[in-house]
């Protein structure tokens, strides 16, 4: 890793006041240490998806999505007067929706209550021409309107983070649609590894555009996730792994995901399910990924039946973000090492917290 990992500042916030404590946890977290016990974040996967319980009205969803005012006013509400404990952070991140990267190329993002689709804007493979890189269109600019408010809004009391970028095959699939893609696989495998080539090209330009930002006000490296880190924090993932063999995994994906995740410091690999997971061990062998982020999903739910995965994450070196429900604690604290852990539970109140903290204490 490179020399960022040694840098540091103060992030004075009113309600986060052991704020270089918890980040010295994560520090550890991040190259498989322990200080004095795992990390813990005290809310779980995709937390930052809340339904509005505004009364305003707006002539379309999509205004509300793009009232920057609202969007960062609204946050601030949702943290006054809440302490956040462990590795919990006080975290905003300018958010349009999963696929606002394949947007900046040209897709047009439709928007429900708590997310966004891109329409697939490649009909046929003789249009991929005319996808180019546009830091002057419409989403482009909201996110840099909703990074520079936030930034006005958040001295001493949150984090301002950077937007949801998937690059790669899931840009791909929001450009042409997910079921044509694994047709294309097999019929214009050459027009395929051409889109992904162009999904990644001038990514790190975007990265490296919206870091800035962050920097020049003394922000740190943090996104949905809300692991903070000083250099550049990134967490690259390919939700589309799901519905392709491992060999084309090998020769789609991962050329491109090495040239993704170089230039960052450290990278959290977001492994969605069980179908990405087939995918772990190429995974596993690729050094600049430091971490892997587990999502077992709903439907694939105890956590204690994942238990010999996340111990072969561990048995590679590789930290692990491990989201269970605070019920299956005691068990998942009686079959795994700490070592290497950062635990997110859906605890909402502040004595259950600390009772949490304790018993993690012991572990």
């Amino acid at each position: 890793m490179s020399s960022e990992k040694n840098i540091w500042w103060d992030l004075p916030l009113e309600n986060k006041p052991d704020f270089e404590m918890a980040m010295k946890r994560i520090y550890a977290w991040y190259n498989f240490e322990i200080i004095d016990r795992a990390p813990i974040r005290f809310s779980a996967h995709n937390s930052f998806i809340r339904e509005s319980l505004s009364h305003r009205s707006w002539p379309s969803i999509k205004d509300k999505w793009y009232d920057v005012e609202y969007q960062v006013e609204s946050f601030i509400d949702s943290i006054a007067g809440k302490n956040f404990l462990a590795e919990t952070f006080p975290v905003y991140f300018p958010n349009l929706g999963p696929n606002v990267f394949a947007a900046f190329y040209g897709a047009t993002l439709d928007f429900g209550e708590t997310t966004s689709w891109a329409k697939p804007c490649i009909k046929d493979w003789s249009e991929i021409n005319k996808l180019r890189l546009d830091t002057q269109n419409e989403y482009f600019i909201k996110l840099e309107e909703l990074t520079k408010y936030a930034l006005d809004r958040c001295e001493g009391k949150f984090m301002v983070g950077y937007t949801d970028f998937h690059p790669g095959m899931d840009c791909v699939a929001a450009w042409r649609d997910t079921q044509s893609l694994c047709m294309d696989l097999y019929d214009y495998p050459d027009e395929v590894k051409q889109a992904i080539h162009l999904s990644i090209d001038e990514f790190q330009m975007v990265y490296d555009h919206f870091d800035a930002m962050l920097k020049a006000r003394k922000q740190l490296s943090v996104t949905w996730m809300e692991i903070p880190f000083f250099g550049k924090m990134h967490i690259p993932s390919c939700d589309f792994s799901a519905m392709i063999s491992t060999d084309q995994f090998i020769e789609y994906c991962l050329p491109i995901l090495q040239k993704e995740i170089k230039p960052m410091t450290n990278n959290i690999w977001h492994l969605d399910g069980k179908g990405c997971a087939r995918h772990l061990d190429i995974l596993l062998d690729v050094p600049e990924i430091h971490a892997i982020q587990w999502v077992q999903g709903d439907g694939n739910r105890p956590i204690m039946q994942w238990v010999p995965l996340i111990k072969k994450i561990q048995a590679a070196g590789k930290s692990v973000v491990v989201d269970l429900q605070v019920s299956e604690l005691e068990d998942f604290i009686s079959a795994v090492d700490p070592k290497g852990l950062l635990l997110c539970l859906p605890v909402d109140g502040e004595y259950e917290q600390r009772e949490v903290i304790k018993r993690v204490e012991k572990w």
